[in-house]
C-alpha cells in the first residue's frame, strides 16, 4: 500500500491481493499514476479506468471515495494478452 498526494487529494494506492507483482513493478505503477495529476479527480466513486504502460501493460484500476480515496489495481493484462480485432 501506498499513499500519494496529487492536486491536493490525499490517495491511497493497494494492489489485490490476486497479483503477484513486485515492489519495482508497483514502484512504476505510482510514479506513472504520478502523471495523471489533477485528471485522477475526474474518475467518481465506484468507476474503473485502465492504464496502459510500456514496461507492464494494461493495469486496471479500481476507483473508490468513500471513506477514503482509495485507488486498487485489480489487474495487469500484458501486451501479449491484449486482442486487437485489427490484428487477425
Amino acid at each position: 500500500m501506498f499513499r500519494f498526494s496529487i492536486d491536493g487529494g490525499e490517495w491511497i494506492l493497494k494492489f489485490s491481493p490476486k497479483l503477484a507483482i513486485d515492489e519495482a513493478e508497483k514502484q512504476a505503477i505510482l510514479l506513472s499514476l504520478l502523471h495523471i495529476g489533477e485528471n485522477l479527480a475526474k474518475f467518481p466513486h465506484g468507476s474503473a479506468f485502465i492504464m496502459f504502460t510500456q514496461k507492464i501493460g494494461a493495469i486496471v484500476f479500481d476507483v473508490e471515495r468513500i471513506p477514503s480515496l482509495i485507488l486498487t489495481v485489480s489487474n495487469i493484462v500484458a501486451e501479449e494478452n491484449w486482442y486487437n480485432k485489427n490484428q487477425y
